[in-house]
Parts: structure tokens; C-alpha cells; sequence
């Protein structure tokens, strides 16, 4: 019970926000970071250059610069507080500076890709802009909720330049000025519903903070207002939810396809006589094709009926699914193929190289396990002249009280006379030093006793074929 309790007060002191906040400052500083004037517009649209050419070269960390320049996060913030105290008029001011942040924003980026020398043939970070999901929502979500945690409280961090980051408000409408100068209506609206989704869900968890934070509300003047507000706000966020939800999931299905191709081609690389050297996987209006581009000798009708087998084992139906023999995808260069085919060279002179050390090995273990049975006869009858015959042979034997199984030698010697126990002891301790083993089992017979043994067994096979 005691450590309950003590767990209950650690978390209640590790999340406890009483001594941290300062909503009157929060409040001030809210207000006056709403306004887009002066500095604050040439900032702005400073910023939006600067992105606009870290997305037109693809550079990451330009594009990081401009989101911790640019001023975009003061009208938002604005529009969820003034939900969450009912101040419809600061409503207005933060809708009236939002609108005038945005028009800023494409006009800068407009004219920038209007005048731009540069024109990539596949600018990703510009076309990773125009598909938001369901992530996207999360990341308003849990943006804006830090943000306005560091608005309240009293010791001033990072944190607001981490959310402009995360949130990344900026990019989305750089895509959009890139949309309208190249008259590309799919990126510019594409955008736009990112930037919308980062505006709404950053403005909702402003909203639930200020209510969660206590700060002072504004009293309606008419009760259909209030309501009206709320239904409001709930059809928006359902507008933007909606979409993002179904888009989350193509993206997951496509995202699923592209694992099995990878893992599918990867599997299949080297056939028995060609190679798949390179593929391509295209999405199109819920369709799925996987095109996988051999280089080698044809393949027979069995050997494709065994690829599709292959990949259908993956989750790929054999309509979805494309063999090019010796043909080229549009982007793969010449020296891909060669290194393709290099690499394949080497891992099967591996694999054989591998398998050759392993019969060396096994040679080795028996050449070494090999007993020179000549050369021990003729040792064993100079050391021991009564021994006529010896017999060797390496085996296995079990204890009947432990079941342990081990390697054991078994040599049999027949000699003329009974040997001495101590002459017995000699030829054990000669043959474990000749034979280089610790376990022999030896036995000794003598030839009258041998002779005696033959006619008992003969007699008994005699007797056994009687019955």
C-alpha cells in the first residue's frame, strides 16, 4: 500500500502544472503576436524565399531554417484561443492576419518559381507536400498542444520553434506558389489541405488548452452564437479529419504493397539462370503493378510459373505483377546492371567458396579419423609377439544407465597364449597413444579359445535351422 501511494505522488508531482503556469503573460503575449505588420510581414515573406529554394533543390536543412524564421504560428495560436475564451472580436483580428500571412506567403513563392532558372525532374520534398493524412492531423495535434504548454509556462524553452518544425507550416505553402506558378492545380489545392489541416488541428489543441488552463472566458451574448461556434468547429474538423483518414489508409496499403515487392525481388534476386537486376512499383487509383526487369538467358514457362508462384507467396497477385526480360526500366543506368551482376558473381563465388572449405573439413575429419591398420599390425606384433590378429574399428557406444551416447574404438586382438594382466595394461595404454584416443575398448581372445567358440556357434546355427 505504501508503494502505491508513493507511485501516486511521484506522478501526481512528475505532471502536477500548479507553480508552472502563467496564463496573464501566455494571454499578453498571444495577443500581440497575432498581428502581421512592419517587421513581421517582410519577415514572413523573407522566410517563404528561403523555403521556397530548399524545396526547389531539395535541401532539408534550408527548409528547416526557413520554418524557425518565419512568424506563422502567431495568427493560429490566436484563432484557438479566441475559440477557447469566446473573444469573437480577437477572432476576427486573428482571421483578418491569417488571411493576410497566407496571400504574403503564395504572392513571395509565386514569384519566386515564376523567375526561378531551376527545374528538377523529381523535386521530392516539394511532392511530399501535397498528399497530407491522418499523421499529419496527429502532428497538429500534438504540435499545437505543446506550443501553447510553452506559451503558459514560465520558463521559456525551444519548444515553439520545434513545433514550427514539426508542424511545418511553412512548406505547404511554398507548394502551393509552385502549384500556381507551374498552373499545377493538383499541388496547389494538394497543399493547401495540408496547410488547412496544420491551421485547424494546432487551433483545436489551442482550443482544448485554453479551456484545460483556465484562462478567463468571454461571455456570449446570445446563446445560438456559442452553439453555432461549436457546431462550426466540429463540422471543420470533420471536413478535415474525413480525408486525411482515407488518404492515411491508401498511403498504409501502398506502404504494405512496396514491403512485399521489395522483399518479394529481393527473395527471387538470383534465378537459375538470370537475375532481377532492378524493379519498379507504381500506385495508381488503387491499383498495384510491380515490374521486375530481368537480364540473362529467358525463362521458360516453368520457371515463370515458379516467379509467380514466388510472388504470390508475398501477397502479389499474378495480375499485379509485370516479368521484362532483358528490357531496361526508364531510370536504371548501365552501371547499375553492372554492379548488379557483379554482385551476384560475388555472392555465388561466396556461397561456393563456402561450400568448398566445408568439404575440406569433412576430408580433413577423415583423413584424420583413417587408422593405418597395416602399419599397427606390424607395430603391435613387434612390441607383443603373441598377438596374431588385430582388429580396429571407431564406433559408438551407449550407457545403458545414462543413455549417454560417445565415439569409441574398438579393437579386438586374438593372440597365441592368455597375456598377463599387466601386458593386458601396456597394449590398452599403447593403443589410446597410437590411435591418439583416451576412449578404446579393447578386448583379447586367445586362438584355443577362438577355436572352441566356432563349433559352439556352428552347433547352435545347426541346431536353429532344425527347429
Amino acid at each position: 500500500m505504501n508503494v502505491l501511494n508513493r507511485t501516486k505522488s511521484l506522478l501526481k508531482d512528475t505532471f502536477s502544472m500548479t507553480g508552472h503556469l502563467d496564463t496573464d503573460t501566455a494571454e499578453a503575449q498571444i495577443r500581440s503576436n497575432v498581428s502581421f505588420r512592419g517587421p513581421n510581414a517582410w519577415i514572413l515573406a523573407f522566410s517563404v524565399v528561403i523555403a521556397s529554394v530548399g524545396l526547389n533543390v531539395n535541401s532539408i536543412p534550408v527548409i528547416i531554417g526557413a520554418m524557425l524564421v518565419s512568424p506563422l504560428m502567431g495568427p493560429i495560436f490566436g484563432i484557438g484561443f479566441s475559440l477557447g475564451t469566446n473573444d469573437m472580436k480577437f477572432m476576427v483580428t486573428s482571421l483578418k492576419n491569417l488571411a493576410v500571412m497566407m496571400g504574403i506567403a503564395l504572392l513571395a513563392a509565386t514569384l519566386y518559381f515564376l523567375i526561378t532558372p531551376l527545374n528538377l525532374s523529381n523535386p521530392t520534398e516539394l511532392l511530399a507536400r501535397t498528399n497530407p493524412t491522418i499523421y499529419d492531423v496527429l502532428i497538429a495535434l500534438f504540435g499545437g498542444a505543446a506550443g501553447m504548454f510553452e506559451q503558459c509556462r514560465k520558463e521559456k524553452g525551444t519548444v515553439i520553434a520545434g513545433v514550427a518544425i514539426a508542424t511545418a507550416l511553412m512548406p505547404p505553402l511554398c507548394t502551393a506558389g509552385f502549384g500556381l506558378a507551374n498552373g499545377n492545380f493538383n499541388h496547389f489545392f494538394g497543399a493547401l489541405y495540408l496547410f488547412a489541416i496544420n491551421c485547424v488541428f494546432i487551433a483545436t489543441a489551442t482550443y482544448v488548452m485554453t479551456k484545460a488552463f483556465g484562462f478567463h472566458q468571454a461571455e456570449y451574448q446570445d446563446v445560438k452564437v456559442r452553439k453555432r461556434t461549436k457546431f462550426i468547429m466540429m463540422g471543420t474538423t470533420l471536413i478535415f479529419i474525413i480525408p486525411s483518414i482515407l488518404s492515411a489508409i491508401v498511403l498504409i496499403r501502398n506502404n504494405d504493397f512496396d514491403t512485399r515487392a521489395a522483399a518479394f525481388v529481393q527473395n527471387n534476386k538470383s534465378l537459375e539462370s538470370a537475375i532481377i537486376y532492378d524493379y519498379t512499383v507504381t500506385h495508381e487509383k488503387g491499383r498495384y503493378l510491380l515490374e521486375v526487369y530481368l537480364s540473362g538467358d529467358k525463362l521458360d514457362d516453368e520457371q515463370k510459373a515458379a516467379l509467380l508462384e514466388s510472388a504470390n507467396g508475398f501477397g502479389i497477385r499474378e495480375d499485379q505483377i509485370s516479368i521484362k526480360e532483358n528490357k531496361s526500366s526508364k531510370n536504371l543506368l548501365v552501371a547499375d546492371i553492372v554492379k548488379d551482376i557483379y554482385a551476384n558473381t560475388e555472392r555465388q563465388l561466396a556461397e561456393k567458396e563456402k561450400e568448398v572449405e566445408s568439404l575440406k573439413a569433412e576430408l580433413r575429419e577423415y583423413q584424420n579419423d583413417s587408422i593405418p591398420y597395416i602399419q599397427i599390425a606390424k607395430e603391435a606384433k613387434s612390441f607383443y609377439p603373441s598377438v596374431k590378429t588385430i582388429g580396429i574399428s571407431r564406433g559408438s557406444s551407449v550407457s545403458t544407465d545414462s543413455l549417454a551416447l560417445r565415439k569409441t574404438t574398438f579393437v579386438n586382438a586374438t593372440t597365441s597364449s592368455k597375456m598377463k594382466e599387466e601386458e593386458e595394461t601396456k597394449l590398452l595404454e599403447w593403443l589410446k597413444i597410437r590411435l591418439n584416443t583416451d576412449d578404446v575398448a579393447l578386448t583379447i581372445t586367445t586362438e584355443k579359445a577362438e577355436a572352441t567358440r566356432k563349433p559352439a556357434r556352428k552347433a547352435e546355427n545347426t541346431e536353429h535351422k532344425s527347429i
